[in-house]
């Protein structure tokens, strides 16, 4: 049994002499392969667009472009809005940051542009 690269399932099992297979999600793959797939992959994955179409990187200042509610907050983050020193994550909210006067947030990248 081998470790799936794209689910991390550990009952991949032989298909071949060459192929393996991941019961859970069904990818096939060759495990002398798997390696430079999976680089391929990661590489792909962390690029991060803003509203304009910029890549973001980690440490780059953003400035919020719609008026942005906030669960439990009084007020929503008003368009606008400077943030310093973002980092890139993996994930739906694909942005973390601190914002003066609300704190440590979960932005999605689609709501910001590269300041």
């Amino acid at each position: 049994m081998q470790k799936c690269p794209s689910c991390a399932c550990p009952y991949g099992y032989a298909v071949s002499d060459d192929l393996y297979n991941c019961p859970e999600c069904s990818f096939e793959w060759n495990p002398n392969d798997t390696e430079t797939a999976k680089n391929e992959e990661s590489s792909e994955e962390n690029i991060v667009i803003d509203a304009n179409g910029n890549p973001l990187q980690d440490g780059d200042d953003v400035v919020i472009v719609k008026d942005l509610p906030v669960k439990g907050a009084p007020k929503p983050i008003k368009a606008g809005t400077k943030v310093k020193n973002i980092r890139i994550t993996d994930g739906d909210h694909n942005i973390d940051c601190k914002i003066t006067g609300f704190g440590s947030m979960a932005l999605k990248s689609e709501f910001v542009k590269k300041a």
